[in-house]
């Protein structure tokens, strides 16, 4: 506790406390990129099924294989079709990339080391060994091999082995339901024209657009007033809704108008933590509304998205089963000056300094107001001073966290 306020790692420690993934379902094959595997997956078939030729060619016994040896061309062998027979001394078979390897046949002789002396007769321009250009019955894989764990997130490489395994569905996980509402009667929608004390809302589609990348399911709640009665009625929309979790924006803090907090309460939320010990950040809430998880954001657009960064996903990632949960620190050298920090950890916005080192140079932006959305989108990471650090010289090694 720093004056009262949680740690970082201790509020983490309470929001993932208890936190179990979500249950699974079945999608179609093509809608399972970016969901993450419920199940490990075993392969149904053997890949290659057959011996399969690898290029294009002639199918021979390797003791033909012999620079100048004249061979008869007895079939054709295309991908799909086997050729039907085998090949005896002094015989090949014209192969293609994919096609079975006959019986009887040991190597290929690629297309570009043999002559076509007269119809239905090659020659061999250059020798090649046993087994050369031939896939091994099961080389990729083998029925009932486990090649995708459960927790996987399925990208474009996965998908294509789990299709290669024979599966035309998959067991994923459910995505997790995030309802987000933004309050205050100051906040306009994008595209809207702002009145003369307004501004314009942009937190809530920076969170949703991290719940949707981090394989969650969006909900917008939209925009409630500052007042108790609109607030209950978007926290029974989310309600409605079948929301893992709520995501609040704003009014959480202590002022007059500051009622979400409160009116959550009202409705029965169990309060699991308040204010934390970070820049920016420090009014963040947690609690639980029922079978539903309460995160409050504060309203500043840069406090709101870097604790949505540390607290949301974390717990996006913990209801999907990926493992770690936690966004990783790396090192990283400073190339300026630091001041000493107070009680509170800090989480600077800065940018790589250009050369590739390793570990990375960085340089914190230069104003890090937390309504200064364009230094965070310019930012690469987040420098992480621990609270009651000491003043830090350029050259000195610190930890970030990469966006």
């Amino acid at each position: 506790m720093a004056g009262g306020l949680l740690s970082v790692e201790a509020a983490r420690a309470r929001l993932l406390a208890g936190v179990d993934p979500l249950g699974g379902e079945t999608v179609a094959l093509a809608a399972a990129s970016g969901r993450v595997l419920a199940a490990d997956l075993a392969a149904t078939r053997t890949q290659p099924p057959f011996a399969a030729s690898a290029m294009d060619g002639y199918a021979l016994r390797a003791d033909d294989a012999v620079a100048g040896r004249r061979l008869a061309v007895i079939g054709t062998a295309p991908a799909g079709r086997a050729f039907d027979g085998p090949v005896g001394p002094g015989a090949c078979v014209r192969i293609f990339t994919g096609a079975p390897v006959p019986e009887g046949a040991d190597t290929i002789l690629i297309q570009e080391n043999a002559r076509v002396v007269a119809e239905g007769v090659i020659e061999v321009v250059e020798p090649v060994a046993s087994g050369r250009h031939i896939r091994a019955v099961g080389l990729d894989f083998r029925a009932g091999d486990v090649l995708i764990g459960a927790g996987t997130r399925l990208d474009w490489r996965a998908v294509s082995l789990a299709a290669a395994m024979n599966h035309a569905t998959l067991p994923v996980r459910r995505r997790p339901r995030v309802a987000v509402l933004a309050t205050g009667d100051e906040l306009v929608p994008p595209g809207t024209e702002p009145g003369p004390d307004q501004i314009v809302a942009s937190n809530a589609f920076g969170v949703l657009a991290m719940v949707e990348a981090e394989g969650g399911f969006g909900i917008d709640l939209g925009i409630a007033a500052d007042t108790e009665a609109a607030i209950a009625e978007k926290i029974g929309a989310a309600l409605a809704a079948e929301a893992d979790i709520l995501v609040t924006l704003g009014g959480a803090s202590v002022g007059d108008l500051d009622l979400v907090q409160k009116t959550l309460g009202g409705a029965g939320m169990d309060l699991g933590f308040w204010k934390i010990a970070m820049r920016p950040g420090k009014p963040l809430m947690f609690g639980t509304l029922g079978p539903m998880r309460v995160l409050g954001l504060p309203g500043n657009p840069v406090s709101g998205l870097v604790c949505a960064l540390l607290f949301l996903k974390p717990l996006l990632k913990a209801l999907l089963g990926l493992a770690p949960a936690i966004e990783p620190e790396e090192p990283a050298v400073l190339a300026a000056p630091l001041p000493a920090n107070d009680s509170r950890q800090d989480y600077l916005r800065a940018t790589f300094e250009p050369g590739g080192a390793v570990p990375p140079q960085v340089r914190p932006v230069d104003l890090q107001d937390s309504s200064m959305l364009s230094r965070l989108t310019r930012a690469d990471c987040l420098i992480v001073r621990a609270p009651g650090a000491a003043p830090a010289a350029a050259g000195e090694r610190c930890r970030i966290i990469r966006f």
